[in-house]
């Protein structure tokens, strides 16, 4: 059964006319007739009966004009929708961020959006770099934000550009030996407690990339919490549980308040082609062969052009 069929069915039923249907629709008489029988040759059953020059509904037929005219009703509402949908009129986003971009530097630009298009509603996942590039290659999400380095293999499938960044600090608490020094030698890092994100954070990777360039194998810190998310990291600092490598973005406050302090790290060699290697970009994500929408297009020029013009 095709659309054409139920359109042509219900200029039928409409006129009980075979000629007038054909009118209304600008097509052939016969061609009418010849849908009408096609639909009745295919399930068996007449939907009309033709008594002398007229015709009327068979039971068949008054139950298919009452379906066809809430399928066509349906096709309208939907089509429509999708003309909407392309006009930015209403529609939804799908966003996936790891944990710091989610709850600290991404809620501006959807606030942004949705001033824009109000219409719009934004789903955002959170997860680790991990979760959320793996969510992005499955179609979990229209487009997604990391910080971390995405797995060569979920990158074969994935289009990544910067769109912008932030600087790991490490950090103690007030309690802690070090809340007093303004800097502790790259050796001292062995000699006290860590508090970690889980294993797929883009903090916990940046953060051991950074330590094995300083020549530090992250396995003999003494690592004696794992969190799933920043701020978990930060409340166990201000308690004093130990010291953490934590995005500058979530703990403004904390240092103005001067809850926590940044201990700077001295005694590295320091690579000219990276004078901060605690600095990290933020990768937008989208997949190399999903259509992407209008909207998830106007979202990600939003981005593109915030990073452009810091």
């Amino acid at each position: 059964m095709t659309i054409d069929q139920l359109q042509i069915f219900l200029a039928v039923a409409q006129h009980m006319h075979f000629t007038r249907a054909a009118e209304e629709l600008y097509i052939t008489q016969p061609s009418v007739s010849a849908a009408i029988q096609s639909l009745e040759e295919q399930y068996g059953v007449k939907v009309f009966n033709r008594i002398g020059r007229r015709i009327e509904l068979t039971l068949a037929g008054k139950m298919l004009q009452v379906e066809a005219q809430k399928i066509l009703t349906q096709v309208e509402l939907t089509e429509r929708g999708l003309r909407e949908l392309n006009d930015l009129k209403r529609g939804e986003l799908k966003l996936g961020a790891s944990q710091t971009i989610g709850n600290y530097w991404l809620p501006r630009f959807i606030s942004l959006f949705k001033q824009e298009y109000p219409n719009i509603s934004v789903d955002c996942t959170l997860g680790n770099t991990t979760e959320i590039s793996e969510g992005t290659v499955t179609g979990l999400f229209d487009l997604s934000l990391v910080e971390g380095e995405v797995e060569p293999s979920l990158l074969a499938s994935l289009e990544q550009q910067i769109v912008g960044g932030d600087c790991l600090q490490i950090v103690v608490g007030q309690s802690h030996p070090w809340f007093e020094k303004i800097a502790v030698e790259v050796t001292e890092l062995t000699n006290t407690a860590w508090v970690m994100r889980e294993k797929g954070s883009g903090t916990r990777q940046q953060f051991e990339q950074v330590l094995r360039q300083w020549g530090i194998e992250p396995t003999l810190l003494n690592i004696i919490l794992l969190m799933k998310s920043g701020d978990m990291v930060k409340a166990a600092v201000e308690d004093g549980v130990g010291a953490a490598a934590i995005s500058n973005l979530i703990i403004t406050k904390e240092l103005r308040l001067d809850m926590l302090r940044c201990i700077k790290v001295t005694g590295v060699a320091r690579n000219t082609n990276d004078p901060d290697p605690l600095s990290r970009p933020f990768f937008l994500l989208k997949h190399r062969e999903r259509f992407q929408t209008r909207i998830s297009q106007v979202f990600e020029q939003l981005l593109v052009s915030a990073q452009s013009t810091e």
